[in-house]
């Protein structure tokens, strides 16, 4: 299923926006090895379903927060989710060699050059927050972004979720901790990508922040099951990484512990709850609604 078109708008737009500042912020940086600065480019900026800037500038628009604040802390969740990847990838990690459909950067660049491209784009995404200007109360609010970002990235989050996917490579462990894994590993950043938006809203509710909340964590958990069905039933060059690799890996996975319908079913039992809590909010989630849909049909 490709982008739905109520949503290709603000995926381009988000997806420019996030570009031009990042090339204008690294320009800043006075970085002087070149081929540092081209495989932080490259991680960053080779390709990518941007998925969670665009959950960010949905949830941003909903609560009618200004676009421009938005776009510095759609870039900062970006370079964590981009950083995160060039470690996934190497072979102390998951030891791939394509990413998006294109080397992954420790095949073009080397180990050492990828893991400091990882270190440099972790470090630039607090800077990015940091150095923002969000208005007189989110401005106010600043630490707080920058610490719901650093535990989201951090190991009670997405660090802490690799971990335990790496403890758990070649073991056969239970549903719920397959569960608790994947919300910290995958579920963190999505996770982070609707919380920054409500810390810059001075009208929600905590009750209205905590249904968001809720909804967030439905759907990293779907966006996760549908990773995993797509590893079994899609191919390499639709993902644009190679086909079957957390089986090659002997990595328990919700297909694996289920099996392909069951997996199916729980799928769509995290979409349903997705769309109960949105349809609860008095807001227009329309868009929010459509996302969720996409998330659990896309094909890559």
């Amino acid at each position: 299923m490709p982008i739905p078109a109520s949503l290709k708008d603000t995926l381009e737009c988000t997806t420019e926006q996030i570009t031009d500042y990042f090339t204008h912020f690294v320009k800043k940086q006075q970085i002087c090895d070149d081929d540092l600065r081209s495989a932080i480019e490259y991680s960053l900026l080779n390709g990518g379903k941007r998925m969670r800037p665009l959950l960010l500038s949905l949830v941003g628009e909903v609560l009618s927060i200004d676009k421009q604040a938005l776009v510095p802390l759609a870039l900062a969740v970006e370079c964590i989710h981009a950083y995160s990847l060039v470690h996934d990838d190497l072979p102390a990690m998951d030891d791939d060699d394509l990413r998006r459909g294109n080397p992954t950067c420790h095949i073009k660049y080397g180990e050492a050059t990828a893991i400091l491209a990882g270190d440099a784009l972790q470090s630039m995404a607090f800077e990015i927050i940091a150095s923002a200007h969000f208005g007189e109360e989110g401005n106010h609010n600043k630490h707080l972004l920058i610490v719901a970002l650093s535990k989201a990235a951090g190991p009670a989050g997405m660090v802490g979720g690799q971990s335990l996917d790496l403890a758990a490579t070649n073991k056969r462990i239970s549903l719920p901790e397959l569960t608790h894994l994947h919300e910290l590993k995958t579920g963190a950043l999505l996770k982070v990508s609707v919380h920054l938006p409500c810390l810059l809203s001075s009208s929600i509710t905590p009750e209205q922040k905590q249904i968001l909340l809720n909804f967030s964590e439905h759907i990293g958990l779907a966006f996760q099951i549908q990773d995993d069905i797509l590893d079994v039933i899609s191919d390499t060059q639709t993902l644009g990484k190679p086909q079957g690799s957390d089986q090659k890996a002997n990595k328990s996975t919700f297909v694996s512990l289920l099996g392909l319908d069951k997996a199916k079913k729980e799928l769509d039992k995290q979409h349903k709850l997705a769309l109960h809590a949105l349809r609860s909010l008095p807001y227009n989630t329309e868009k929010l609604q459509t996302f969720t849909d996409f998330m659990v049909t896309r094909e890559f």
